[in-house]
């Protein structure tokens, strides 16, 4: 199942709070827009960007510096750029949307709670788009509530008459959203009902526990980082699923800020 993978050049932008929405208790969606959004792409459904906070008190963020093999670190004593990489919930011509937990600490949550029209943030990304094949089978989608933008997007592109089945866990049945799709979804919630966010087995007893559809297939699944290795290994050992047909990505770890989820990831 070979995916198509694109390349952009990396641009920063200073883009401007266009709109604030609460689409959960614990969610918030900010809207994004400005010139400098001219020419942004994200197709992929998993497409994220770097997100730059201003620093306390200020208003505007300090940007990366690129050069020739991307990014430069900062000179030693200069202050460093605040960051966290975000997946694109959808983008429109001069309009970008991008949805934020809220848990009460860290730079994004903190500023996304107060966020408010007119306030400035920078982007930096997508470098790149992994492009799926949306004529398979069958698909298996999860993840917790920071996969759910990339999850809402799957089910959106996949096209009618494709099965997908998807999963995603959230911290109780309030936080469920309303999701579109064409394809022959089954979409089943996992709550984690007091529970801490990486502190439960309910996605892998859940995928463990599914019965996948015949055919060819392709599995994307995205969360806490040591909860999806028992996952990874279930997929790879259990299933027999073939490499190219599996994306199971840690989006954050617990205790770690500000993870790489780009560095290898032993199982």
């Amino acid at each position: 199942m070979p995916a198509t993978i694109v390349q952009y050049d990396l641009e920063p932008r200073l883009l401007q709070v266009r709109n604030v929405q609460r689409i959960t208790p614990r969610l918030v969606r900010v809207t994004l827009g400005g010139d400098d959004l001219d020419g942004f792409q994200g197709p992929a459904p998993a497409d994220h960007v770097k997100v730059f906070f201003p620093a306390d008190g200020a208003e505007l963020p300090i940007m990366p510096a690129l050069g020739p093999n991307g990014l430069i670190p900062p000179p030693p004593g200069t202050p460093r750029p605040v960051f966290r990489d975000y997946t694109v919930r959808a983008h429109r011509p001069g309009e970008l949307d991008l949805d934020f937990v809220i848990h009460g600490e860290g730079p994004a949550s903190t500023w996304a709670a107060q966020a408010s029209e007119g306030q400035t943030v920078g982007v930096l990304g997508p470098r790149g788009s992994v492009l799926i094949p949306m004529d398979l089978d069958w698909y298996l989608i999860a993840g917790d509530e920071t996969a759910l933008p990339a999850v809402a997007r799957f089910l959106e592109q996949i096209p009618a008459g494709r099965r997908v089945l998807a999963y995603v866990e959230v911290a109780d049945a309030v936080e469920e959203q309303k999701l579109t799709w064409f394809a022959d979804v089954t979409l089943t919630w996992l709550h984690r009902d007091g529970a801490e966010p990486g502190g439960t087995t309910l996605l892998l007893d859940a995928i463990t526990a599914a019965e996948l559809p015949p055919g060819d297939g392709f599995v994307w699944i995205a969360g806490e980082a040591t909860t999806l290795k028992p996952i990874r290994r279930h997929l790879r050992n259990d299933r027999a699923l073939p490499a190219d047909a599996v994306d199971v990505d840690g989006y954050w770890k617990r205790g770690v800020q500000n993870l790489d989820h780009h560095a290898p990831d032993e199982d």
